[in-house]
């Protein structure tokens, strides 16, 4: 009798012909490449190295295109955009030691945003692992451990014939909810080494899906449904899940009103009338969802930014979605239910009853209007113009990348995503930088749009060097480069807290001149005419540089104790 369990796919002739005559001249890189291609990616970013070489040999054997950054941690931030932006898990090829090191900071805030990103490294020789210390460039005694407290999976490779499975193993983990980088590492030997192991070609590594639990979707569902005031926050759990017709079809069933975090922006619509935009940095907007009784928290961790920097008490029962199991009930007591936030969504909407409340968009109104005011009180009409001038000269559809830098900060409360995926910021793990090389990889993977990176000028120089990639590859990313010449943000905090800054300021570079010795179009502009500015550079074909020098001020903050809403 035969079972399910015994059928096997049988090779057919041609296949097995194949595979008892692969190609000569392939190597331990081969199968790397063989594997990422088997897997379904297209494009790899990374950075060449001695103990690389195989990999990197092995690319021009195959069908992958190679977007090549000039520094790893932004090839790093490269993948984490592209990751973003398709879905996929984006390959990142890196050396030993200084290359695999350099790429940390990148690989932290993939971690911290969920981005796909299947970062590759080598090692050194097989006979150097083991934490001896054998003196190979680039040793450390065991690499793995630097990466282990920042991705979600490692994965070591000491022969050719475990190539394939590690990577499939890190290639599902990337994609298995929540999203997140992971690390493979094989030893240069094993990746020069002639192989005669046959083409790879049949890889599955197709990611599981999290599913809710029926029983706690049920309990969830029969709160929000007898709810008289319940409110929804919306995190980078709905976007990363594709969840943004969900959330708005419950929302509208409920009558509740919904925040997005900074990692959601676009999951609901900026003008709908139960939408409560941003404005999560602000105590009129923290004393609304307090006062909800039944709040539901949808793929996020209510961490320190979408908390009103840990003010924030819900004073009614707490629902949270969210499908990284250590945020879980992490910062409030809640019905947790550990899922996927378009498949628990799913599962609500088939529990829920429709809630009648009139009242709902009334509250909306009021509440945004006294963020309104608290604003319009403070006197930052220039701030408020460069964003409406951004938001104007931005394309349709076209994605935004932003670095840590105060219009950033601006944009993360005040800034009209338009649409889900659009609008993307180094906010998981707040480091420098992150802004134009995420745009790059952004623009590697639909070249179709133009792309959007903003930057301080302190910011900038951290990635000055990938104006050469922006050229190489002819990608259409206008940088808009805000110079104030100095760590804006950093200055105002010291200013606030000692009553002077120190270590904040920067000799000041010409941007327009660097970019133009780059082969990249530059243009001065003013706040007066950065919309025109903006939306010609948009539009020209190719890498473009708009720097608008300028000082801005943040609006007041709530949290602090001394601090009023009004």
């Amino acid at each position: 009798m035969t079972h399910d369990h015994d059928l096997v796919l049988r090779p057919t002739e041609a296949q097995t012909a194949a595979a008892l005559n692969p190609p000569a001249g392939r190597n331990g890189g081969d199968l790397v490449v063989e594997t990422l291609a088997g897997l379904g990616a297209t494009t790899v970013f990374g950075l060449p190295g001695q103990h690389a070489l195989g990999m990197f040999d092995a690319l021009r054997r195959s069908s992958l295109r190679y977007v090549g950054l000039r520094v790893e941690n932004n090839a790093g931030f490269a993948a984490d955009a592209y990751g973003r932006i398709t879905g996929e898990a984006a390959p990142l090829l890196l050396s030993t030691g200084p290359g695999a090191l350099t790429s940390l900071a990148a690989l932290h805030e993939a971690a911290a945003a969920s981005a796909p990103v299947l970062a590759i490294s080598s090692q050194v020789p097989t006979a150097g692992l083991g934490g001896g210390r054998h003196g190979y460039l680039h040793e450390l005694p065991d690499q793995a451990a630097s990466f282990r407290g920042v991705v979600k999976s490692v994965h070591t490779v000491r022969t050719q014939s475990q190539i394939p499975s590690a990577i499939a193993a890190a290639w599902k983990s990337a994609l298995t909810a929540p999203h997140g980088p992971v690390w493979v590492e094989i030893p240069q030997d094993v990746l020069l080494a002639e192989t005669s192991l046959p083409v790879v070609t049949a890889v599955d590594a197709t990611p599981e899906e999290l599913a809710p639990r029926p029983e706690l979707t049920a309990v969830a569902g029969d709160l929000l449904s007898r709810a008289t005031r319940p409110a929804i926050i919306a995190g980078g759990g709905v976007v990363r899940s594709d969840a943004a017709g969900k959330l708005r079809q419950l929302a509208e069933t409920l009558n509740a009103p919904v925040v997005t975090t900074y990692g959601g922006k676009g999951a609901f619509p900026w003008h709908h009338p139960l939408s409560l935009q941003s404005w999560l940095e602000d105590r009129h907007t923290t004393d609304f969802l307090e006062d909800a009784d039944v709040l539901l928290v949808v793929g996020s961790g209510l961490g320190e930014l979408s908390s009103n920097y840990h003010t924030f008490r819900p004073r009614g029962r707490v629902v949270q979605i969210e499908a990284d199991l250590g945020k879980l009930e992490s910062n409030h007591p809640a019905l947790g239910i550990h899922a996927d936030a378009r498949l628990a969504l799913q599962a609500l909407l088939e529990t829920v009853v429709p809630r009648p409340d009139a009242t709902a968009p009334d509250r909306v109104r009021a509440l945004l209007d006294r963020v309104a005011a608290r604003i319009t009180a403070q006197e930052l009409t220039l701030e408020q113009d460069v964003l409406a001038s951004v938001r104007q000269a931005l394309p349709a559809g076209s994605p935004s990348f932003w670095d840590m830098t105060i219009l950033a900060y601006w944009a993360w409360s005040a800034f009209d995503a338009e649409a889900p995926n659009l609008m993307h910021s180094a906010q998981g793990a707040g480091g420098l930088g992150y802004g134009f090389p995420a745009a790059l990889g952004a623009a590697a993977a639909d070249p179709s749009r133009p792309v959007l990176a903003v930057s301080g000028d302190g910011g900038a120089l951290y990635s000055i060097a990938e104006l050469a990639t922006a050229r190489q590859y002819d990608l259409p990313v206008t940088w808009l480069i805000v110079d104030d010449g100095g760590y804006g943000i950093l200055r105002e905090y010291m200013t606030d807290a000692f009553g002077e800054p120190t270590a904040t300021e920067l000799t000041r570079p010409d941007y327009v001149a660097l970019a133009e010795s780059f082969g990249v179009p530059g243009v001065r502009t003013t706040p007066e005419t950065l919309a025109a500015d903006l939306a010609k550079a948009l539009a020209a074909p190719g890498p473009s540089v708009v720097v608008l020098p300028a000082l801005l001020r943040m609006f007041a903050p709530t949290h602090l104790g001394d601090q009023q809403a009004d």
